[in-house]
């Protein structure tokens, strides 16, 4: 067992040499360089297919939606297509008690009653140009960090505002490879997005917390919107007087299907991975930061969750709150699972030591020094963990209950805004905002919050975190707590008011005065003293700059090795198969769900698993129109083996042909390590069939004239 043990590992361990089948998210404008692969894979289009400047491609149907998602045009007319959990913020706040589109759904049957969403955008990519050269000509490596990256940030500031010059659109710039390569990215940003459709929740976030992450999955994850443009064609912000958007490129949508073995792509903005990390970076996010963020969360949850079945209104209130909370929560712990289960701090301590190996050998050889790299690395991450460990229990913890969030912003507004009256009456009145949001129905939500105060406070002290309290047992820190929680201003609504209504920076000593701003400054000032800061802030410059070391060298220690850059919310394609796999021993997932899968769970009494009674009849009568498999099935989900991460939910899933077979929404559970090292036996993306999505917007919702949008090939 032990030598099985260690062959893994040796084998995980040469991933720089030879990437794992499937793994990799890779730059669209470099693409050439997979085509062959990608097409003995199984693809029958080419690489200018996917991406082309000269020509509408691929790349012009995706776009980054709400800065974190991605979405994908499906019309001529701009009709969008993402995840339901990207447009969930939107539909919670078109939503109300009388007009709960959460709950029941939203379906626009006509133009006129498209729901303006103010504040979102929709970026197409225009093109990427490789910039490197540019950025970094004439630097090196003996160059004081803090000046090299002021010098680098004022060439792309020059170059961006030289690129867009005279246009619409706008240009950034952004690292490859920890700096060792820049590329520029020309957009086009779009501020008229309207809310065009979503299933209702008990269908657009079916399972809930309890399935994220996990399969099988019965999640009708997606919701529609439509990008709307001035006249002239242009972006614009909202007016009535504005026209849908003509893509240059939008998908078709094949209703053939996916099977077991088939080959498919994903095309979205994936936003962090760290694959070329050390052994420091991965002990440090599975052994400490992951179990503190995990516990912490788990009591905010349980609070949140307890008043969610309380009653309708409270579940509207903290849905949105839950799901973001949840998210990380549990990803994190599947996160932490699969480091272990693969064994990978070990894996990065071999790869570690052949690097030094080799480094060694090229020094001795008259080459770059590359031998002290690590040990460097090594040194700067001891400096660093302590830190990270309290600003993680700070952040999480203190941080946790909305009371101490607002103390927070409040002692922000005393002591960062006291130069004028202007910015500091600017700062109130966003405080004053939120206080709609906080004291509404304060009776029943200063339960919950309190409760969450307490308990993420009592945690923290157990763990010695609150070493500024001369208190002696937990009886007495409850009776603190409570008495802060009781005599701030910030439970009393008309206090709260008076002061944010008229507030000037000579009310700031007041402010200083209140109970829980005093315990949030003594945290802060215990947790992020100057020292602590100058000690992060240089370790974290230090990482950076012996981690572009250690990547260059790596790519010289594997000149035939085909790096892709980590994930950074850039348009990146990733490839793979449809396939299922084994979680542990005597299990085999197949690769797809169906419609049998959703009356399976059903359950009445737990609102996540209840089922819509239209949905159901549709089951019993098999009415799957055109969508149905041709085993008699409606599927509704399927998992590949395409690697992704945040913000590839909403993402396209395409076959071999380029045509549009799915939504990108979750990853397994049991893969969800994948940001840190990548194992093909476990890692699978989740995707919505996009025949359960169309058979929703015309067999459930009766939409047709959406669908009839589309161009479909049957």
């Amino acid at each position: 067992m032990k030598k099985r043990l260690l062959s893994l590992v040796i084998l995980m361990a040469t991933a720089p040499l030879a990437l794992h089948a499937d793994e990799g998210m890779w730059i669209p404008m470099l693409l050439q360089r997979n085509e062959a692969a990608m097409q003995r894979a199984g693809m029958h289009i080419s690489a200018s297919d996917i991406y082309d400047i000269n020509h509408a491609s691929l790349k012009d149907a995706v776009v980054l939606f709400a800065g974190g998602c991605t979405g994908e045009f499906v019309s001529k007319e701009g009709l969008l297509l993402t995840n339901h959990h990207c447009g969930y913020n939107e539909i919670v706040k078109h939503s109300t008690v009388e007009h709960d589109y959460l709950t029941h759904g939203f379906w626009a049957m006509s133009r006129e009653q498209e729901l303006p969403c103010p504040g979102l955008t929709v970026v197409r990519l225009v093109r990427m140009e490789d910039v490197t050269r540019q950025v970094l000509h004439g630097l090196d490596d003996n160059l004081d960090e803090a000046q090299r990256d002021k010098l680098i940030e004022h060439r792309i500031d020059s170059l961006c505002d030289h690129a867009v010059e005279g246009t619409h659109y706008r240009a950034a710039i952004k690292p490859f490879y920890y700096g060792n390569q820049y590329f520029m990215y020309i957009n086009e940003v779009f501020n008229d997005v309207r809310l065009v459709g979503a299933p209702p929740s008990n269908i657009g976030k079916f399972g809930g917390d309890t399935d994220n992450w996990m399969w099988p999955r019965h999640t009708g994850d997606f919701s529609v919107f439509r990008v709307y443009v001035s006249p002239d064609g242009l972006p614009a912000e909202y007016s009535k007087d504005n026209v849908p958007y003509q893509p240059l490129k939008h998908l078709t949508i094949s209703l053939k299907g996916v099977d077991e073995g088939d080959f498919t792509f994903v095309f979205g903005y994936p936003g962090t991975t760290r694959r070329y990390v050390t052994h420091d970076q991965v002990d440090l996010s599975a052994n400490l930061e992951n179990p503190i963020r995990i516990a912490l969360r788990d009591i905010r949850l349980k609070h949140y969750n307890n008043a969610m079945n309380q009653s309708p209104a409270q579940r509207l209130r903290y849905a949105s709150t839950v799901a973001g909370i949840a998210n990380g929560w549990k990803k994190w712990q599947g996160e932490t699972q699969g480091i272990a289960r693969l064994r990978t701090v070990e894996i990065k301590k071999y790869q570690e030591s052949q690097f030094q190996m080799w480094a060694e050998e090229l020094k001795a050889a008259g080459g770059h020094d590359y031998t002290r790299v690590l040990p460097q690395l090594e040194e700067a991450y001891a400096r660093l963990r302590p830190i990270d460990l309290e600003w993680t229990y700070f952040n999480e913890g203190l941080l946790a209950s909305d009371f101490m969030y607002r103390a927070y912003l409040l002692w922000n507004l005393a002591t960062r805004h006291s130069t004028t009256d202007d910015d500091a009456q600017a700062t109130a009145q966003k405080l004053l905002a939120r206080n709609e949001t906080f004291f509404k129905d304060f009776d029943q939500h200063s339960v919950v919050d309190h409760a969450i105060f307490v308990e993420t406070l009592t945690y923290l002290w157990r763990a010695g975190q609150m070493p500024y309290l001369d208190i002696r047992s937990e009886a007495d820190l409850a009776k603190y707590l409570d008495k802060i929680y009781s005599q701030s201003i910030l439970t009393h609504r008309d206090k709260m008011d008076r002061l944010l209504k008229g507030y000037t920076p000579r009310q700031a000593r007041k402010v200083l005065g209140d109970p829980a701003v005093e315990l949030m400054v003594q945290a802060y000032d215990n947790s992020y003293t100057e020292a602590k800061r100058n000690t992060f802030n240089t370790a974290q410059a230090d990482i950076q700059r012996l981690m572009r070391l250690y990547l260059r060298g790596m790519m010289e220690q594997y000149p035939d090795s085909n790096f892709f850059p980590d994930a950074n919310l850039t348009l990146r394609v990733a490839y793979g198969h449809v396939k299922g796999f084994s979680p542990r021993d005597g299990v085999y997932y197949t690769p797809y769900s169906t419609l049998t899968g959703i009356m399976e769970k059903e359950n009445p009494d737990i609102y996540d698993y209840v089922v819509e009674p239209k949905l159901r009849s549709l089951f019993a009568a098999h009415n799957y129109g055109p969508y149905g498999s041709p085993d008699g099935s409606l599927r509704v989900g399927f998992i590949a083996t395409n690697h992704t991460t945040g913000g590839n939910s909403g993402s396209p899933v395409l076959n071999a042909d380029g045509q549009l077979v799915g939504l990108n929404f979750d990853r397994c559970w049991e893969g969800t390590m994948s940001d840190l090292i990548f194992d093909p036996r476990y890692c699978r993306n989740i995707c919505l069939d996009i025949r359960y999505c169309l058979f929703l917007i015309d067999q459930f919702a009766g939409a047709k004239h959406l669908v009839e949008e589309m161009d479909i090939v049957r």
